[in-house]
């Protein structure tokens, strides 16, 4: 199950950033790897079969160039309309991965992103994660999911 939600993460956010961002160069990459102190992180809560989390870790040039990509507007700094605009990502990649799902008959809804900040102090039964290094830099999406009872 694991390597499947990985793989389903994945390919989602592939798809996204080559239909929404034009960009198809995209690679896994080692969570060692990711490395960053200031981020952006958007939390979107899964419920269902499957209930949980993924939070979604957005440094801050990745934040900036999503959203320059995404409005054609140069923004320098993470106000409210970068964070509403990777928000949006998260939300759009968390639908594709549902639908993927629910082709394997795992039926979930996700809740709407929020803004977060790191908690590690929860216990889940599926827990992995997807980093993915891109052109316009890196994201990484930390999967925190229990199967229902």
């Amino acid at each position: 199950m694991i390597n499947n939600l990985y793989n389903v993460f994945f390919d989602a956010t592939h798809n996204v950033f080559q239909l929404m961002l034009n960009i198809s160069d995209i690679s896994a990459q080692p969570e060692e790897e990711f490395k960053c102190d200031d981020e952006v992180d958007i939390s979107v809560g899964i419920q269902g079969d499957l209930s949980g989390e993924v939070i979604y870790r957005f440094p801050v040039p990745t934040s900036l160039n999503i959203v320059n990509i995404m409005s054609g507007m140069q923004f320098d700094s993470v106000d409210a309309f970068v964070t509403s605009a990777v928000s949006e990502m998260a939300n759009i990649i968390s639908g594709n991965v549902l639908t993927a799902l629910s082709d394997n008959d795992v039926k979930c809804d996700i809740l709407p992103p929020v803004l977060c900040k790191l908690d590690d102090d929860k216990d889940y039964e599926l827990k992995t994660s997807c980093c993915i290094n891109t052109a316009i830099g890196e994201i990484c999406l930390l999967i925190r999911l229990n199967r229902a009872s």
